[in-house]
This record gives C-alpha cells, sequence and structure tokens, in this order.
C-alpha cells in the first residue's frame, strides 16, 4: 500500500474533526451574529474572529498529511454546519469546498511534505484568501474587490493566528497526548 493511499483510520480521523468543527461552526455562526453590535465601531474588523472557519482544513492536512485531506474535512465541517442550519444555507458546503481546495493547493505545492509552523500558516492565509474570493460578490458585493481589501486584511491576520497557528499547536497537543500516534503527524511531534 502505498503511503498516499487513504487508510481507514485517515478517513475516520479525518470525518471526526470535521463532524467536531462542523458542530463548532454552528456554533460560531451563532458567535458571530452576536458579536456583530460589538464591531459596528468598524464592522470590517468582525473578520477578525473569521479564523474558527478555516481551522479544519489546516488541521485535517497537518493531521493526515495526504492529497484530498485538507478538503475533505473543511467540507465535512461545512456540510455538518449547513446541516445543522447555518445562516448561510447551502452556500457553507461552497465555501467548505473553496477553503479546503484552498489549503489543498498550498499543501500541494510543498508536495505535501513539509508541516512546519509556516506553510501551517500559509495554508491557512490560502483559506482566508479563497474565501474572501468568495465572499465579496456574494456579501461586500456593493464594496468589490478594491473596497474590501480591509476585510481581507482583517480575514488574513485572523487566518494566520487563529487557523494557522492555533491549527498547528492543537496538532501538536493531540500529538503529545498520544492521540495521533497511527500517523506521521503524531510520531514527527511526541
Amino acid at each position: 500500500m502505498s503511503g498516499r493511499s487513504w487508510r481507514t483510520v485517515d478517513i475516520v480521523v479525518a470525518a471526526a474533526i470535521g463532524v467536531a468543527f462542523g458542530v463548532v461552526f454552528w456554533a460560531w455562526n451563532t458567535v458571530w451574529a452576536a458579536a456583530t453590535p460589538v464591531f459596528t465601531f468598524m464592522p470590517v474588523a468582525q473578520n477578525l474572529i473569521y479564523g474558527v472557519w478555516l481551522i479544519p482544513a489546516v488541521l485535517g492536512g497537518l493531521v493526515i498529511r495526504k492529497a484530498g485531506a485538507a478538503l475533505f474535512t473543511e467540507l465535512v465541517a461545512a456540510s455538518v454546519s449547513a446541516f445543522l442550519g447555518s445562516q448561510w444555507g447551502l452556500d457553507a458546503i461552497v465555501s467548505g469546498l473553496i477553503q479546503g481546495g484552498a489549503a489543498e493547493i498550498l499543501f500541494a505545492v510543498f508536495r505535501y511534505r513539509s508541516w512546519t509552523l509556516a506553510v501551517a500558516v500559509l495554508a491557512a492565509v490560502a483559506t482566508a484568501l479563497g474565501a474572501w474570493l468568495h465572499d465579496v460578490p456574494l456579501y461586500y458585493a456593493e464594496l468589490g474587490y478594491g473596497g474590501s481589501v480591509p476585510i481581507l486584511i482583517f480575514m488574513l491576520v485572523s487566518a494566520a493566528i487563529v487557523a494557522g497557528v492555533g491549527s498547528w499547536y492543537l496538532m501538536r497537543a493531540l500529538a503529545n497526548a498520544g492521540a495521533l500516534s497511527a500517523f506521521p503527524s503524531g510520531r514527527a511531534h511526541a
């Protein structure tokens, strides 16, 4: 069996991460809506909390370390969120596809061989860029891409810190706890 082939444990763990974060997304959707008044001074700054929606793509890639893991994990999370009643409806799934695909492209650039903190941050930044490209025409059409650059900046900061650094440290914590012993990510950081 090739190291690129998915094992049953890869599928199960990627799905478990996706389902867990799908529930987190569902709750985070409520936090996002409730936090809107806090950002009335600068509505675009609300995107500082956007990074939570990008975690599964980065974490899934870091843990599974195989082609398709980032996309699969983010898509499962988005699908669970939509199924639970996301206020964005089925567009949550489209977002998951784009965000997971963006992380996948970044991991592919490194040929699925580099799993450093820097790569995690770059993957997170790629997910934010994908999210921004998707969100602007749907949710910020009046601003256009040029007018929504401040949104992008806040999304990139959130992605780098929450999804990039956060996912990398979460992967390390899981590895140190022994939860990833069946994966190269668990053996590399244990």
